[in-house]
């Protein structure tokens, strides 16, 4: 062994041991087995010219046989001999011993002084002599094998919290970077994950992806196996109508999870109030100590059902006793349907006010018309069933009935404005004022056809009506329009009576024929067979011909007209009439040839012979 070279105290102690056992030199030159007191050694001799070079060789050799054999870029395992703050000594049995960085250990904070580790030799002396290795190379080394194993195994691993990524955190197991979610940190909502960097936890590896070397831990996945047995432990202590003290651990739209102790219970919305509530948090908050019963639990899939109100008396059971049908009761509205209104006379009381008992008004509508959600109302008991916890209510009932005087403020015949509320193909509601609301048939709404009521009104429109008939049984009112309205078909039955010539302008022609604007909005009909001229030709949309009346029927409102008969009339009528006299002639002399005499037979024969000739 060269004399510069460095050589630490350990390794001095080991030469110093090595030095008590070694074998003693006789005077002789042989080498002799007999143990030494160091006191007692005489380094001068052992030093000095009387010790042969091939006995020192041979005690050289016989140095480096107790020495482990190193070999660099090999990973051996070594014994922890020395720990600080900035590093860790390891012993490999070689010469000399090496110091590795204290973090390459952070991922173990439960190392201590005798613990075997796995090294990497970098190199076995460096520029100072010095053994160098490396822990974090050897983990590097073999991590992947040691994942896989863990996981086959199904092992718990310790890993080091480096830093903290979206979704979760990075996690140093054996040298490798595992994903942590943040969902698998603990079994209950981490809302600060900061508080687990550089810190080490037991995980349990879930997942792992050969091609891109990912792995996945999980330490919820330790917490869960362990409340499991819990769970099991207090799942099969519960009985129903237990009572017991939890803490709110997680608030959600429809429900509260409390912890019972290592197993959480769902207080259902419905379940935490006797009163309506929109959202569980006007309850409870999070992290409060709460009471709860048990109301069910299934122990096969671990589900517990809590109550919180089933603590409180039933409102029902407190509510007035002499409360009856008939009395007047105050409340808020907390929830709105479109068949009614939920109002709340006290809490966990409610009743239900129907949109038929809101109004008067016979026309169908919906509760957001007149109610909204917070308002104060005062309302009159319609029904009360105790047993079953329901009770109808009704607005109507505390204003007058606008029916009950019907025929004393509406008589037949009065006249009214009113305002339009619906329109359907069959006529028009209108409103006289509210709850009294009376149809005006379409065949009361004008004088002239009409194709749909909303070609005159629509809803929103002013109207003013007449009064025609009641059904105060069942709350019906039939009003007129028209009948406030000049009767145009008096003026046109006057003015354009069969028989009678116009001349007339043409406002369309189709395939049925023409039509033509009397006035009035009232129309005349030409058949195309009764428009053609005299010529033989057809006249257009904006002629103006003479029309001939032909038809006049109220029922119809159209007037029928016709032009051929305007130029082919006077012919056929001629020979009418003379057909007419002619026939009179000859029934005359037929009843007067019984008082002729035979002289005048010829003479009559010849009259008559005229006569039929047109002479």
């Amino acid at each position: 062994m060269e004399e510069n070279k460095t050589v630490t105290p350990e390794a001095a102690a080991e030469t110093a041991q090595t030095v008590e056992t070694a074998p003693v030199i006789e005077e002789t030159g042989t080498v002799s087995n007999a143990s030494v007191d160091p006191d007692k050694f005489d380094w001068e001799a052992f030093e000095g010219n009387d010790v042969s070079a091939e006995d020192k060789k041979k005690m050289e050799e016989m140095y480096d046989q107790t020495l482990s054999k190193v070999i660099e870029n090999d990973v051996v395992e070594g014994v922890v001999t020395s720990i600080s703050k900035r590093e860790v000594i390891v012993n490999i049995g070689y010469k000399s011993e090496g110091v590795i960085p204290a973090p390459e250990f952070r991922y173990n904070p439960d190392l201590k002084v005798g613990d075997k580790v796995e090294v990497f030799v970098e190199t076995a002396e460096d520029k100072k002599g010095q053994l160098v290795l490396s822990h974090k190379k050897a983990r590097a080394l073999r991590s992947w094998d040691m994942v896989n194993a863990a996981y086959n195994a199904g092992e718990i691993v310790k890993g080091y919290v480096k830093t903290r990524t979206k979704g979760g955190m990075i996690v140093d197991i054996f040298g490798i970077e595992a994903f942590l979610p943040g969902s698998q940190i603990d079994v209950k909502p981490i809302r600060d994950y900061d508080q687990y960097v550089d810190t080490t936890m037991d995980f349990k590896i879930v997942k792992i992806n050969q091609e891109f070397r990912n792995v996945v831990v999980s330490h919820k996945a330790l917490i869960e196996a362990e409340l499991e047995q819990q769970k099991m432990q207090i799942i099969g202590k519960l009985e129903k109508g237990q009572v017991l003290e939890g803490t709110v651990k997680n608030i959600t739209g429809y429900g509260v999870f409390v912890d019972l102790g290592g197993v959480d219970g769902l207080i259902h919305i419905t379940d935490l109030s006797w009163g309506r509530i929109n959202h569980p948090e006007e309850v409870v908050h999070l992290d409060q100590k709460i009471n709860v019963v048990i109301l069910d639990f299934d122990e096969a899939k671990k589900r517990i059902a809590l109550g919180l109100k089933q603590l409180t008396p039933h409102p029902w059971s407190a509510l007035d006793p002499n409360l009856k049908v008939g009395d007047k009761v105050k409340g808020k509205v907390v929830l709105i349907a479109d068949y009614g209104a939920f109002v709340e006379i006290e809490p966990g009381v409610e009743g239900l006010i129907h949109v038929s008992e809101m109004s008067w008004s016979p026309r169908l509508r919906v509760a957001q018309d007149f109610l909204k959600v917070g308002d104060e109302v005062e309302a009159q008991i319609l029904t009360l069933d105790r047993e079953e916890k329901k009770m109808s209510l009704g607005l109507k009932q505390l204003i007058p009935n606008p029916w009950e005087n019907i025929r004393e403020k509406y008589p037949v015949g009065s006249k009214h404005s009113a305002v339009v509320r619906n329109v359907t193909n069959f006529g028009v509601f209108a409103e006289l004022e509210e709850g009294i609301e009376g149809l005006v048939h379409i065949s009361d709404l004008s004088w002239t056809k009409i194709k749909h009521p909303s070609e005159m009104v629509q809803p929103g429109d002013k109207i003013e009506v007449v009064i025609l008939d009641f059904d105060e049984e069942n709350h019906k009112l039939s009003l007129g329009h028209k009948q406030l309205l000049p009767n145009p078909w008096e003026d046109i039955e006057s003015k354009y009576s069969v028989g009678s010539v116009h001349t007339l302008k043409i406002d369309s022609i189709s395939d049925k024929g023409a039509v033509i604007s009397l006035g009035d909005e009232i129309e005349g009909v030409c058949p195309n067979k009764e428009l053609v001229k005299e010529d033989g030709s057809m006249p257009v949309a904006g002629d103006e011909l003479a029309f001939k009346v032909t038809d006049l029927k109220r029922s119809t409102r159209k007037v029928g007209l016709s032009h051929v008969k305007t130029y082919a009339e006077p012919k056929s009528e001629k020979t009418a009439s003379e057909n007419d006299s002619t026939k009179k002639a000859v029934k005359k002399i037929n009843s007067n040839i019984e008082k002729t005499t035979l002289g005048d037979i010829s003479e009559l024969a010849a009259l008559k012979s005229k006569l039929e000739k047109g002479e």
